[in-house]
């Protein structure tokens, strides 16, 4: 089975510019999953998406769209994907459902009444449908970018920051549809700014800085292995304790940071703290976000040593 996306050794370097936009990166999407593609602003996402949609020429490397190079291609490419810039970009003066029977043309679906009824209203726009464009908030303007994104059936979906700037009950239910997307078998590359989302929905993550992959992997796995987490012990009574874990001690209040997959056991056995004395214990895990500013400063240390 070919993979819905397949990068290999991507580069870009835009004319006259003194350095790469994006600096060989390499990464797949696999069938019906969330691929996560993070980074900071100018890091290089917005590139590599426009390279996958074949508005941005690749310098060297190769982007392939189901077992297709996109470049070879195009018009295979476009009808396999769906994408939803980060950008609103609507035409205010027709209406809803005109917008997405133009779209459907697009690609020679000339009856494709079932398929936008059912998008209308898993996107809660039904009742909208007559609306001109211009009439709709800017959270009904982003919904209409995924409708038409979705109106062909594509089997893979790129999100370019589908949820900035919509407020939380959109974006939960946004997020409810692409998860439903992913148990249909639709494959989705996701840029977020969000990274408690992206630890939330994705299954993989990419982890891109300064135009080059830092790390690659199972979200989870990302998070334990570049991350501690915090655990604060209540004692009865204040007792002395000699631990190169210990960070912080007031009073009662025994603060500690541990690897992620050392067990609480373990840690008290060694600090020989007496379970007769714990009166309360809490563990602040680590996050998504604390091992990409963790990648990401280091990237950038590492880079910055270099030049």
């Amino acid at each position: 089975m070919n993979m819905p996306l397949e990068i290999s050794d991507l580069r870009k370097r835009y004319q006259g510019a003194s350095v790469e936009a994006v600096k060989g990166v390499s990464f797949d999407v696999k069938p019906g999953e969330i691929f996560g593609l993070l980074g900071p602003n100018g890091a290089g996402k917005t590139t590599i998406i426009s390279s996958i949609t074949t508005l941005e020429k690749p310098t060297s490397g190769s982007v392939k769209v189901f077992g297709v190079e996109v470049s070879k291609d195009p018009m295979f490419t476009k009808r396999q994907i769906g994408v939803v810039h980060q950008e609103v970009i609507t035409s205010g003066f027709f209406d809803v459902e005109e917008i997405l029977n133009f779209h459907s043309g697009y690609y020679g679906l000339r009856k494709n009444t079932e398929r936008i009824h059912f998008l209308l209203e898993k996107l809660a726009l039904y009742d909208h449908r007559k609306k001109k464009v211009k009439q709709l908030s800017g959270g009904m303007k982003r919904r209409l970018m995924i409708a038409k994104a979705l109106v062909h059936n594509p089997k893979l979906l790129l999100l370019d920051e589908p949820t900035a700037g919509v407020d939380i009950r959109l974006r939960e239910d946004l997020w409810k549809f692409v998860q439903e997307l992913r148990n249909d078998g639709v494959s989705v590359l996701l840029t977020t700014h969000y990274l408690e989302e992206a630890e939330q929905l994705c299954d993989r993550v990419g982890i891109i800085n300064l135009g080059s992959v830092v790390t690659v992997g199972n979200t989870r796995e990302i998070v334990n292995q570049y991350t501690h987490k915090k655990v604060r012990i209540n004692l009865t009574k204040p007792i002395g304790i000699h631990s190169p874990l210990l960070i912080e001690n007031v009073g009662n209040d025994y603060v500690f940071v541990i690897p992620q997959n050392k067990p609480l056991g373990e840690l008290i056995a060694e600090t020989k703290i007496p379970t007769t004395l714990i009166r309360d214990v809490q563990i602040e895990e680590g996050d998504l976000e604390a091992a990409f500013l963790k990648l990401v400063s280091k990237k950038a240390e590492t880079q910055g040593s270099v030049l």
